[in-house]
């Protein structure tokens, strides 16, 4: 069993630090992207609110294969060309999971008492002050325990990049079929390593919701 591992270590190695890789940077820009929808969802411009709405409506009922094969073989077409399938695959986990960050912000940033928000525009703080001052912060002290499974979920999707030309974890069974080894075993030692890397975030998550259940 250990020998499936040991004689193609380069692949797992390289299609996990991939894996890493599509998480780290399409999670920290979904945390953007989508606490800037959730802005607008909560703007008192309704343009702003019906963009917010269509783009989260619109994204979380899209599968996210299908995300992926419009940036992969229809965004070019449309003269929108990205570096890489590797950057493609980046987008498209973006514009996906920011849809589900964006309405888990929302959730926290209604758990904040309207009263603060109008006691802040009493003293003449703008719609940006009272946001960034005096919700958001509170809204994500709120939110970190659903905000970790989304990130969780996030890992998860990654494997789909595979389908797309991007050599990350998902991508091992195929490389790997190419060599003769054993299916079998190159599933188990896939599933050990995304074990190892969500174990963490579940642990993560439970210490917030602790953290979350002591501050209420």
């Amino acid at each position: 069993m250990l020998s499936v591992l040991t004689d193609n270590w380069e692949l797992f190695r390289d299609g996990f630090w991939t894996t890493i890789k599509l998480f780290v940077v399409s999670g920290l820009l979904s945390l953007v992207l989508g606490t800037v929808l959730a802005g607008f969802r909560v703007s008192p411009v309704p343009a702003l609110r019906a963009i917010g709405t269509g783009y989260v409506n619109i994204l979380r009922n899209t599968p996210l294969t299908l995300v992926f094969a419009f940036l992969v073989f229809g965004a070019p077409k449309m003269g929108i060309e990205l570096p890489s399938y590797f950057w493609s695959a980046i987008v498209a986990l973006t514009v996906y999971t920011s849809a589900f960050v964006c309405e888990v912000v929302r959730s926290g940033i209604n758990t904040v008492s309207p009263g603060q928000s109008e006691a802040a525009r009493a003293v003449g703080m703008t719609f940006l002050q009272v946001l960034g001052i005096v919700v958001l912060p509170q809204a994500f002290r709120a939110i970190q325990p659903p905000l970790m499974s989304v990130m969780i979920a996030l890992l998860k999707n990654t494997t789909i990049a595979a389908g797309f030309s991007v050599l990350e974890a998902g991508a091992i069974p195929a490389a790997i079929a190419e060599r003769g080894e054993n299916q079998m075993l190159t599933l188990v030692w896939i599933t050990i390593g995304f074990l190892i890397l969500i174990i963490p975030l579940v642990f993560l998550q439970r210490w917030a919701e602790r953290r979350t259940a002591v501050a209420a």
